[in-house]
């Protein structure tokens, strides 16, 4: 399986984007799927996660209220909508797919698919 994150740009504070991550094969079988960032200089961060049945979310404090994922399995596909975008939101965004759980993911140790990044600037 391949994972392909698209929709990244240049955006001013304040404005909004909205993320995909399209995968190659079935993400069904991918219990978690997440969004990833790295800004110039810093570490990756989890960004955002969801479980198989877009029950559960979870979010990392940063962007919670700003940003929501989302998934949509018949089209193996996943999202991250960005709202009220920073300049503290520049990085690079990546998504990422693993069979284990949400929280697990979130460590970001041993996830099983990464795609290539796409970027995102937030600058006036």
């Amino acid at each position: 399986v391949q994972l392909q994150a698209s929709g990244g740009g240049l955006v001013q504070p304040g404005g909004s984007l909205r993320l995909s991550c399209v995968a190659s094969g079935s993400i069904f079988n991918f219990n978690a799927v997440g969004w990833f960032r790295q800004a110039p200089g810093k570490a990756r961060e989890f960004v955002a996660g969801i479980g198989r049945d877009s029950i559960l979310k979870n979010y990392a404090g940063s962007v919670k209220g700003r940003f929501t994922i989302s998934r949509d399995n018949t089209k193996n596909a996943a999202y991250l909508q960005m709202n009220s975008l920073t300049p503290e939101d520049t990085a690079v965004y990546y998504c990422a797919a693993d069979p284990r759980t949400v929280g697990a993911m979130r460590s970001q140790s041993g996830i099983t698919y990464w795609g290539k990044g796409t970027q995102v600037t937030v600058s006036s």
